[in-house]
């Protein structure tokens, strides 16, 4: 592989074990420049596989590639990577302007101020870059921390659990600032467990459940394949007992149910078809049909279907 290939992140076979632990089981993946969210239990091996692509940790089986090349033991291939680590490693006797500064002297930037002003203000931290890292809420230690992922303007950035501790404000900004990063072409992978913003940013997901990679791709895509397990529908109407009568009928209904606010709750597989067929029966039996709504099409109904079925 080179650097012209779409694959910026080649995993292959790769399986970790610590004795009779096996952290991580024979996985696969490729990842390409855009955002991609790791998901997973805690246990899962996300953190173990992040170190075997960061080349800290050697795989025991399988192997890794981050442009083609092996990322263990390889300090120029780390130039081109930002890390972030789940675990808040600061010094919290720096200002957060001397943590990024740090950062880019291991890195080896040239003009190191420069660097560090850029990488801070792309976080939002310019205000607070004078203050002591000490004193910081966590929500500005995570925004600090990627800050200094960033100074040397790496071409792939690994973060774990990034959001930890961010307000919902940090949160939008923090999401604005990944998409406009995948606009420059850079390849970012982020493991959270914060699925809704997960759902809104990645451009694909990489589930991982007891050491193994359970799926991959759009969540939308992923919920599709679940063909065993129902959709969740809400059907609304102004005449719901009258409704569900008529939804029992059906073919391809697996049972309706009333909610105590008289809304029409319906499992069906195929929810185009259900679609289509209450707009029908309700034109049919004169019934207002006011909202059909799937209730678990998000990436929270697939992370519980796969992780607890």
């Amino acid at each position: 592989m080179t650097d012209e290939s779409p694959a910026v992140i080649s995993v292959e076979n790769i399986s970790k074990w610590y004795g009779s632990v096996v952290a991580v089981n024979d996985v696969s993946f490729e990842i390409e420049p855009g955002v991609t969210g790791l998901l997973g239990p805690n246990g899962a091996g996300k953190t173990t596989l992040l170190k075997m692509i960061e080349g800290l940790s050697d795989p025991s089986d399988g192997s890794v590639a981050v442009f083609g090349q092996t990322p263990r033991g390889n300090p120029d291939l780390y130039r081109r990577v930002g890390i972030m680590s789940e675990h808040e490693a600061v010094y919290g006797f720096y200002t957060g302007r001397e943590f990024v500064e740090f950062s880019a002297k291991l890195h080896g930037v040239t003009d190191v101020s420069e660097a560090a002003d850029v990488a801070i203000e792309r976080a939002g931290m310019t205000e607070a870059q004078g203050r002591k890292l000490g004193g910081y809420s966590r929500g500005m230690r995570q925004r600090m921390r990627l800050a200094a992922a960033m100074v040397h303007q790496p071409d792939v950035l690994i973060l774990d659990e990034p959001l930890n501790g961010t307000d919902p404000r940090q949160r939008i900004e923090f999401h604005d600032l990944m998409r406009q990063l995948a606009s420059e072409g850079k390849t970012v992978l982020i493991s959270s467990h914060i699925l809704e913003e997960v759902e809104t940013l990645a451009d694909r997901i990489l589930l991982m459940v007891s050491g193994k990679l359970a799926a991959s791709g759009d969540y939308r895509a992923i919920r599709a394949k679940l063909d065993e397990q129902p959709y969740t529908v809400r059907v609304v109407s102004d005449s719901p007992r009258a409704m569900a009568s008529a939804l029992v009928e059906m073919d391809g209904i697996e049972s309706v149910s009333m909610a105590e606010d008289g809304e029409v709750v319906v499992l069906s597989k195929n929810v185009e078809v259900l679609q289509r067929s209450v707009a029908r029966v309700a034109a049919e039996r004169g019934i207002r049909l006011l909202r059909v709504e799937p209730l678990d099409e998000s990436l929270e109904s697939v992370f519980s279907y796969i992780v607890e079925g």
